[in-house]
């Protein structure tokens, strides 16, 4: 219904299931539980190996 394709922060390439991603965020203060993909959407910058591998370098 409200679907939301994740893309790279910086390229902005979809990013597919099984895919290697890295996520820059603040480690949450509080417990729960919840749902992983919804969350890290929400509360995370998703970047794709490539873009990662390209700024460490």
């Amino acid at each position: 219904m409200f679907k939301v394709t994740p893309v790279c922060t910086y390229c902005d390439k979809e990013i597919k299931g099984n895919e290697v991603v890295f996520v820059k965020m603040r480690y949450p203060e509080r417990k729960g539980m919840t749902e992983i993909k919804a969350y890290l959407q929400n509360e995370g910058k998703l970047i794709c190996e490539e873009c990662f591998n390209k700024k460490s370098k």
